[in-house]
Protein backbone atom coordinates (compact mmCIF):
# COMPACT_ATOMS: atom_id res chain seq x y z
CA UNK A 1 0.00 0.00 0.00
CA UNK A 2 1.89 2.92 -1.01
CA UNK A 3 1.73 6.38 0.84
CA UNK A 4 -0.18 8.20 -1.97
CA UNK A 5 -2.91 5.89 -1.76
CA UNK A 6 -3.51 6.14 2.02
CA UNK A 7 -6.69 8.19 3.40
CA UNK A 8 -5.94 11.55 3.72
CA UNK A 9 -6.42 11.69 7.54
CA UNK A 10 -2.91 9.11 7.62
CA UNK A 11 -1.35 11.43 5.40
CA UNK A 12 -2.09 14.92 6.97
CA UNK A 13 -0.63 12.86 9.92
CA UNK A 14 2.42 10.92 8.99
CA UNK A 15 3.43 14.58 8.18
CA UNK A 16 2.80 16.54 11.36
CA UNK A 17 3.76 13.92 13.50
CA UNK A 18 7.26 13.26 11.40
CA UNK A 19 7.73 17.61 12.46
CA UNK A 20 6.06 17.33 15.82
CA UNK A 21 9.05 14.16 16.54
CA UNK A 22 12.07 15.68 15.44
CA UNK A 23 11.32 18.50 17.34
CA UNK A 24 10.44 16.42 20.53
CA UNK A 25 13.55 14.35 20.05
CA UNK A 26 15.48 17.28 19.69
CA UNK A 27 15.71 17.97 23.82
CA UNK A 28 13.36 15.37 25.04
CA UNK A 29 17.22 12.93 25.20
CA UNK A 30 18.70 15.27 27.44
CA UNK A 31 16.09 15.95 29.94
CA UNK A 32 17.59 13.50 32.23
CA UNK A 33 20.61 15.43 32.51
CA UNK A 34 18.85 18.80 33.05
CA UNK A 35 17.03 17.71 36.20
CA UNK A 36 19.84 15.34 37.35
CA UNK A 37 21.58 18.79 37.19
CA UNK A 38 18.66 21.03 38.95
CA UNK A 39 17.22 18.14 41.56
CA UNK A 40 20.21 15.83 42.07
CA UNK A 41 20.48 12.41 40.77
CA UNK A 42 18.27 11.07 43.31
CA UNK A 43 15.61 13.25 43.52
CA UNK A 44 15.42 13.40 39.75
CA UNK A 45 15.34 9.75 39.51
CA UNK A 46 12.11 9.63 41.90
CA UNK A 47 10.67 12.22 40.07
CA UNK A 48 10.94 10.60 36.77
CA UNK A 49 9.25 7.41 38.23
CA UNK A 50 6.10 9.66 39.64
CA UNK A 51 5.98 11.40 35.84
CA UNK A 52 5.92 7.69 34.03
CA UNK A 53 3.18 6.99 36.29
CA UNK A 54 0.96 9.57 35.17
CA UNK A 55 1.58 8.65 31.63
CA UNK A 56 0.90 4.83 32.70
CA UNK A 57 -2.60 5.88 33.60
CA UNK A 58 -2.82 8.02 31.01
CA UNK A 59 -2.29 5.59 28.61
CA UNK A 60 -5.59 3.25 29.67
CA UNK A 61 -7.38 6.36 30.44
CA UNK A 62 -6.67 7.51 26.51
CA UNK A 63 -7.60 4.30 25.32
CA UNK A 64 -11.43 4.67 27.28
CA UNK A 65 -11.50 8.24 26.06
CA UNK A 66 -10.87 7.02 22.36
CA UNK A 67 -13.51 4.67 22.26
CA UNK A 68 -16.33 6.45 24.28
CA UNK A 69 -15.50 10.12 22.58
CA UNK A 70 -14.15 9.38 19.25
CA UNK A 71 -9.82 9.57 17.86
CA UNK A 72 -10.16 12.85 16.06
CA UNK A 73 -11.33 14.48 19.24
CA UNK A 74 -8.94 13.16 21.65
CA UNK A 75 -6.14 13.44 19.40
CA UNK A 76 -7.13 17.51 19.13
CA UNK A 77 -7.15 17.95 22.85
CA UNK A 78 -3.96 16.08 23.29
CA UNK A 79 -2.16 18.25 20.81
CA UNK A 80 -3.29 21.20 22.31
CA UNK A 81 -3.02 20.59 25.61
CA UNK A 82 0.72 19.15 24.62
CA UNK A 83 1.43 22.55 23.26
CA UNK A 84 0.09 24.24 26.14
CA UNK A 85 2.41 22.42 28.26
CA UNK A 86 5.36 22.84 26.06
CA UNK A 87 4.67 26.71 25.99
CA UNK A 88 4.91 26.68 29.92
CA UNK A 89 8.03 24.63 29.60
CA UNK A 90 9.77 26.98 27.27
CA UNK A 91 9.44 29.81 29.71
CA UNK A 92 9.95 28.01 32.57
CA UNK A 93 13.71 27.95 30.89
CA UNK A 94 13.13 31.85 29.70
CA UNK A 95 15.79 34.60 29.57
CA UNK A 96 13.37 36.03 31.96
CA UNK A 97 12.71 33.72 34.16
CA UNK A 98 13.73 29.84 35.37
CA UNK A 99 11.90 26.97 37.15
CA UNK A 100 13.01 23.62 37.64
CA UNK A 101 9.74 22.78 39.38
CA UNK A 102 7.25 24.51 36.50
CA UNK A 103 9.76 22.36 34.15
CA UNK A 104 9.12 19.50 35.87
CA UNK A 105 5.27 19.58 35.45
CA UNK A 106 5.16 21.06 32.31
CA UNK A 107 7.26 17.87 31.20
CA UNK A 108 4.98 15.32 33.32
CA UNK A 109 1.98 17.27 31.51
CA UNK A 110 3.79 16.90 27.86
CA UNK A 111 4.14 13.28 28.70
CA UNK A 112 1.12 12.46 30.14
CA UNK A 113 -0.95 14.25 26.75
CA UNK A 114 1.60 12.08 24.44
CA UNK A 115 0.57 8.82 25.93
CA UNK A 116 -3.35 9.89 26.17
CA UNK A 117 -2.56 11.01 22.30
CA UNK A 118 -1.13 7.32 21.27
CA UNK A 119 -3.97 5.01 22.11
CA UNK A 120 -5.90 7.22 20.01
CA UNK A 121 -3.53 7.35 17.07
CA UNK A 122 -3.22 3.63 16.59
CA UNK A 123 -7.02 3.33 16.61
CA UNK A 124 -6.89 5.25 13.66
CA UNK A 125 -4.89 3.16 11.80
CA UNK A 126 -6.82 0.20 12.62
CA UNK A 127 -10.16 2.14 11.72
CA UNK A 128 -8.30 3.35 8.13
CA UNK A 129 -6.69 0.08 6.77
CA UNK A 130 -7.53 -3.03 6.28
CA UNK A 131 -5.89 -5.99 8.70
CA UNK A 132 -3.77 -7.33 5.84
CA UNK A 133 -1.99 -3.52 5.30
CA UNK A 134 -1.65 -2.55 8.69
CA UNK A 135 1.52 -3.87 9.65
CA UNK A 136 3.01 -1.92 6.92
CA UNK A 137 1.44 1.68 7.30
CA UNK A 138 2.71 0.80 11.00
CA UNK A 139 5.55 0.43 9.68
CA UNK A 140 6.20 3.74 8.23
CA UNK A 141 5.23 5.72 11.12
CA UNK A 142 7.61 3.32 12.75
CA UNK A 143 10.08 4.28 10.24
CA UNK A 144 9.44 8.03 10.47
CA UNK A 145 10.31 7.68 14.54
CA UNK A 146 13.64 6.29 14.02
CA UNK A 147 14.28 9.46 11.19
CA UNK A 148 13.59 11.82 14.13
CA UNK A 149 15.43 10.01 16.32
CA UNK A 150 18.38 10.12 13.91
CA UNK A 151 18.03 13.89 13.08
CA UNK A 152 16.36 15.24 16.38
CA UNK A 153 19.68 14.52 18.89
CA UNK A 154 22.16 16.04 16.06
CA UNK A 155 20.21 18.99 15.82
CA UNK A 156 19.74 19.16 19.25
CA UNK A 157 23.16 19.15 20.45
CA UNK A 158 23.09 22.80 19.04
CA UNK A 159 19.98 24.09 19.82
CA UNK A 160 19.02 22.81 22.81
CA UNK A 161 22.33 23.51 24.23
CA UNK A 162 22.29 27.00 22.81
CA UNK A 163 18.54 27.82 21.52
CA UNK A 164 16.93 25.79 24.86
CA UNK A 165 13.50 28.37 25.36
CA UNK A 166 13.46 29.24 21.39
CA UNK A 167 13.28 24.96 20.90
CA UNK A 168 10.89 24.55 23.80
CA UNK A 169 8.54 27.47 22.30
CA UNK A 170 8.67 25.91 18.74
CA UNK A 171 7.54 22.87 19.81
CA UNK A 172 4.43 24.10 21.62
CA UNK A 173 3.85 26.31 18.77
CA UNK A 174 3.84 23.13 16.16
CA UNK A 175 1.72 20.78 18.64
CA UNK A 176 -0.84 23.89 18.60
CA UNK A 177 -0.86 23.59 14.87
CA UNK A 178 -1.09 20.13 14.33
CA UNK A 179 -4.14 20.44 16.80
CA UNK A 180 -5.55 23.00 14.57
CA UNK A 181 -4.54 21.08 11.33
CA UNK A 182 -6.29 17.45 12.71
CA UNK A 183 -9.19 19.64 13.70
CA UNK A 184 -9.44 21.34 10.21
CA UNK A 185 -8.70 18.80 7.28
CA UNK A 186 -9.26 15.42 9.21
CA UNK A 187 -12.37 13.52 9.61
CA UNK A 188 -13.98 11.46 12.66
CA UNK A 189 -12.92 7.29 11.88
CA UNK A 190 -14.82 6.12 14.76
CA UNK A 191 -18.36 5.61 13.69
CA UNK A 192 -19.69 2.94 16.18
CA UNK A 193 -23.07 3.55 17.47
CA UNK A 194 -22.70 0.35 19.17
CA UNK A 195 -19.42 0.79 20.81
CA UNK A 196 -20.93 4.48 21.99
CA UNK A 197 -24.18 2.66 23.14
CA UNK A 198 -21.81 0.24 25.52
CA UNK A 199 -19.95 2.69 27.15
CA UNK A 200 -22.39 5.33 27.67
CA UNK A 201 -23.48 4.60 31.28
CA UNK A 202 -20.34 3.35 32.37
CA UNK A 203 -17.77 5.77 34.37
CA UNK A 204 -14.11 6.39 33.55
CA UNK A 205 -12.79 3.96 36.15
CA UNK A 206 -14.95 0.87 34.53
CA UNK A 207 -12.64 0.91 31.97
CA UNK A 208 -9.41 0.63 34.14
CA UNK A 209 -10.85 -2.25 36.09
CA UNK A 210 -11.61 -4.00 33.50
CA UNK A 211 -8.04 -3.58 32.34
CA UNK A 212 -6.89 -4.99 35.20
CA UNK A 213 -9.18 -8.06 35.43
CA UNK A 214 -8.01 -8.81 32.05
CA UNK A 215 -4.37 -9.02 32.42
CA UNK A 216 -5.34 -12.22 35.17
CA UNK A 217 -4.31 -14.08 31.97
CA UNK A 218 -0.31 -13.62 33.34
CA UNK A 219 -0.78 -15.87 35.89
CA UNK A 220 -3.07 -18.14 34.58
CA UNK A 221 -0.24 -18.76 31.56
CA UNK A 222 3.07 -19.35 33.14
CA UNK A 223 4.88 -19.49 29.64
CA UNK A 224 3.56 -15.56 29.57
CA UNK A 225 4.41 -14.72 32.60
CA UNK A 226 7.66 -15.58 32.49
CA UNK A 227 7.66 -13.70 29.11
CA UNK A 228 6.66 -10.79 30.91
CA UNK A 229 8.97 -11.04 33.61
CA UNK A 230 12.22 -11.41 31.42
CA UNK A 231 10.29 -8.72 29.06
CA UNK A 232 10.67 -6.00 32.33
CA UNK A 233 13.99 -6.75 32.85
CA UNK A 234 15.48 -6.29 29.44
CA UNK A 235 13.00 -3.01 29.30
CA UNK A 236 15.14 -1.92 32.61
CA UNK A 237 18.01 -1.72 29.73
CA UNK A 238 16.63 -0.44 27.03
CA UNK A 239 14.85 2.50 28.93
CA UNK A 240 18.38 3.64 30.16
CA UNK A 241 18.99 4.79 26.68
CA UNK A 242 16.86 7.81 27.73
CA UNK A 243 17.68 7.78 31.60
CA UNK A 244 20.73 6.61 32.77
CA UNK A 245 23.20 6.94 29.17
CA UNK A 246 22.67 10.58 28.67
CA UNK A 247 23.73 11.05 32.32
CA UNK A 248 26.85 9.40 32.59
CA UNK A 249 28.04 10.39 29.07
CA UNK A 250 27.41 14.37 30.71
CA UNK A 251 29.88 13.10 33.54
CA UNK A 252 32.84 11.42 31.40
CA UNK A 253 32.48 13.29 28.08
CA UNK A 254 34.48 16.04 27.86
CA UNK A 255 35.71 18.17 24.81
CA UNK A 256 37.11 14.75 23.58
CA UNK A 257 37.87 14.09 19.31
CA UNK A 258 35.82 12.50 17.55
CA UNK A 259 37.33 12.62 14.16
CA UNK A 260 40.17 14.86 12.79
CA UNK A 261 41.46 15.64 9.31
CA UNK A 262 44.75 17.45 9.17
CA UNK A 263 44.59 20.48 11.79
CA UNK A 264 40.87 20.47 11.95
CA UNK A 265 39.15 18.43 15.10
CA UNK A 266 35.91 17.33 15.47
CA UNK A 267 35.37 17.28 19.38
CA UNK A 268 32.27 16.74 21.49
CA UNK A 269 31.24 17.53 24.95
CA UNK A 270 28.26 14.82 27.04
CA UNK A 271 25.19 16.32 25.66
CA UNK A 272 26.84 16.74 21.80
CA UNK A 273 28.58 12.99 22.54
CA UNK A 274 25.20 11.37 23.59
CA UNK A 275 23.40 12.90 20.64
CA UNK A 276 25.58 11.59 18.47
CA UNK A 277 25.32 7.61 20.04
CA UNK A 278 21.44 8.22 20.06
CA UNK A 279 21.60 9.43 16.48
CA UNK A 280 23.85 6.07 15.88
CA UNK A 281 20.98 4.32 16.94
CA UNK A 282 18.36 5.66 15.64
CA UNK A 283 20.49 5.41 12.06
CA UNK A 284 21.55 1.73 12.37
CA UNK A 285 17.65 1.06 13.20
CA UNK A 286 16.11 2.78 10.39
CA UNK A 287 18.87 0.86 7.99
CA UNK A 288 19.19 -2.38 9.76
CA UNK A 289 15.79 -3.40 10.66
CA UNK A 290 14.72 -5.45 7.39
CA UNK A 291 17.79 -6.87 7.12
CA UNK A 292 18.06 -8.32 11.13
CA UNK A 293 14.63 -9.58 10.99
CA UNK A 294 15.50 -11.65 7.96
CA UNK A 295 18.47 -12.86 9.26
CA UNK A 296 16.95 -13.74 12.84
CA UNK A 297 14.23 -16.01 10.99
CA UNK A 298 16.54 -18.49 10.17
CA UNK A 299 17.60 -19.15 14.01
CA UNK A 300 15.28 -21.02 16.95
CA UNK A 301 13.47 -18.45 18.51
CA UNK A 302 14.80 -19.47 21.77
CA UNK A 303 18.50 -19.03 20.76
CA UNK A 304 17.46 -15.15 19.28
CA UNK A 305 15.65 -14.14 23.03
CA UNK A 306 18.43 -15.13 24.70
CA UNK A 307 21.49 -13.42 22.57
CA UNK A 308 19.37 -10.42 22.42
CA UNK A 309 19.53 -10.66 26.22
CA UNK A 310 22.94 -11.05 25.99
CA UNK A 311 24.02 -8.80 23.64
CA UNK A 312 22.24 -5.81 25.99
CA UNK A 313 24.20 -7.19 29.10
CA UNK A 314 27.32 -6.95 26.92
CA UNK A 315 26.30 -3.41 25.57
CA UNK A 316 25.33 -2.05 29.08
CA UNK A 317 28.77 -3.23 31.28
CA UNK A 318 30.66 -1.43 28.12
CA UNK A 319 29.17 1.15 28.64
CA UNK A 320 30.08 1.53 32.29
CA UNK A 321 33.71 0.58 31.53
CA UNK A 322 34.34 3.31 29.03
CA UNK A 323 34.58 7.08 28.97
CA UNK A 324 35.80 7.30 25.92
CA UNK A 325 33.25 8.57 23.16
CA UNK A 326 34.55 5.75 20.48
CA UNK A 327 34.12 3.17 23.41
CA UNK A 328 30.93 4.57 23.83
CA UNK A 329 30.09 4.26 19.87
CA UNK A 330 31.03 0.53 20.09
CA UNK A 331 28.87 -0.09 22.94
CA UNK A 332 25.78 1.50 21.16
CA UNK A 333 26.71 -0.62 18.21
CA UNK A 334 25.89 -3.99 20.49
CA UNK A 335 23.00 -2.50 21.97
CA UNK A 336 21.07 -1.95 18.75
CA UNK A 337 22.04 -5.24 17.36
CA UNK A 338 20.35 -6.22 20.34
CA UNK A 339 17.14 -4.71 20.06
CA UNK A 340 16.47 -5.55 16.55
CA UNK A 341 17.53 -9.29 16.96
CA UNK A 342 13.75 -9.35 18.53
CA UNK A 343 12.21 -6.58 16.84
CA UNK A 344 10.70 -8.67 14.34
CA UNK A 345 9.80 -11.83 16.25
CA UNK A 346 8.41 -10.43 19.71
CA UNK A 347 5.15 -10.19 18.26
CA UNK A 348 5.10 -13.45 16.09
CA UNK A 349 5.84 -15.27 19.46
CA UNK A 350 2.91 -13.56 21.33
CA UNK A 351 0.48 -14.50 18.84
CA UNK A 352 1.50 -17.60 19.08
CA UNK A 353 1.22 -18.17 22.97
CA UNK A 354 -2.62 -16.88 22.33
CA UNK A 355 -5.44 -18.70 22.09
CA UNK A 356 -7.42 -16.70 19.22
CA UNK A 357 -10.12 -15.99 21.27
CA UNK A 358 -7.87 -13.91 23.42
CA UNK A 359 -5.20 -12.83 21.01
CA UNK A 360 -6.58 -8.70 21.82
CA UNK A 361 -6.15 -9.72 25.39
CA UNK A 362 -2.71 -11.07 25.51
CA UNK A 363 -1.15 -8.47 23.07
CA UNK A 364 -2.66 -5.72 25.53
CA UNK A 365 -1.14 -7.80 28.53
CA UNK A 366 2.23 -8.17 26.76
CA UNK A 367 2.82 -4.31 26.71
CA UNK A 368 2.87 -4.50 30.28
CA UNK A 369 6.82 -5.55 29.73
CA UNK A 370 6.72 -1.15 28.74
CA UNK A 371 4.65 -0.38 31.47
CA UNK A 372 6.23 -1.72 34.58
CA UNK A 373 9.70 -1.21 32.75
CA UNK A 374 9.48 2.47 31.94
CA UNK A 375 7.97 2.78 35.21
CA UNK A 376 10.81 1.76 37.30
CA UNK A 377 13.30 2.23 35.28
CA UNK A 378 14.36 6.12 35.99
CA UNK A 379 15.64 4.15 39.61
CA UNK A 380 18.77 3.76 37.76
CA UNK A 381 19.90 7.77 38.12
CA UNK A 382 19.28 7.66 42.13
CA UNK A 383 21.29 4.58 42.26
CA UNK A 384 24.54 5.98 40.69
CA UNK A 385 23.88 7.96 43.64
CA UNK A 386 23.78 5.16 46.26
CA UNK A 387 26.49 2.59 44.86
CA UNK A 388 28.52 4.51 42.04
CA UNK A 389 28.28 4.12 38.13
CA UNK A 390 30.22 1.43 38.24
CA UNK A 391 28.15 -0.50 40.26
CA UNK A 392 25.01 0.53 38.36
CA UNK A 393 25.73 -0.55 35.54
CA UNK A 394 27.20 -4.39 36.91
CA UNK A 395 23.31 -4.65 38.50
CA UNK A 396 21.89 -3.90 34.66
CA UNK A 397 24.04 -6.34 33.44
CA UNK A 398 23.02 -9.08 35.86
CA UNK A 399 19.66 -7.84 34.88
CA UNK A 400 19.92 -8.68 31.50
CA UNK A 401 21.77 -12.00 32.22
CA UNK A 402 18.91 -13.15 34.77
CA UNK A 403 16.31 -12.40 31.43
CA UNK A 404 18.04 -14.36 29.07
CA UNK A 405 18.29 -17.44 31.55
CA UNK A 406 14.47 -17.10 32.37
CA UNK A 407 13.96 -16.76 28.19
CA UNK A 408 15.65 -20.51 28.36
CA UNK A 409 13.41 -21.29 31.09
CA UNK A 410 10.68 -20.20 29.45
CA UNK A 411 11.20 -22.03 25.87
CA UNK A 412 11.95 -24.96 28.20
CA UNK A 413 8.12 -25.03 29.67
CA UNK A 414 6.84 -23.63 26.25
CA UNK A 415 8.09 -26.77 24.21
CA UNK A 416 7.23 -29.14 27.34
CA UNK A 417 3.60 -27.80 26.72
CA UNK A 418 3.30 -28.24 23.13
CA UNK A 419 5.19 -31.46 23.42
CA UNK A 420 2.30 -32.64 25.94
CA UNK A 421 -0.70 -31.05 23.51
CA UNK A 422 0.83 -33.08 20.54
CA UNK A 423 0.46 -36.22 22.14
CA UNK A 424 -2.62 -38.73 21.20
Amino acid sequence: MRIRDWDKNLKIRLFGESVMNITFWMFFPFLSIYFSEEFGKEKAGLLLVLSQLFSVFANLLGGYSADRFGRKRMMVISSFAQGIAFIGFAFANSPWFTSPWISFFCFSAVGFFGSFYWPASQAMVADLVDEKERSHVFAIFYTSINIAVVLGPILGAIFYVHYRFELLLSAGLISITLAFILSKWTRETFLSAKATVKHENDRWYHFLLQQLKDYKIIIADKTFLLFIVAGVLVAQIFMQLDLLIPVYSKDVIENQTVFSLGNWNMKVNGEQGFGLILAENGLLVALLTVFVTKWMNGYKQRNVFIFSSLMYAVSIFLFGQSEWIWGLILAMAIFTIGELMVAGIQQTFISQLAPEEMRGQYFAAASLRYTFGRTIAPLSIPMTVWIGYQWTFVILTLLAVISAVLYGYMFHVYEKKVSSQNLP
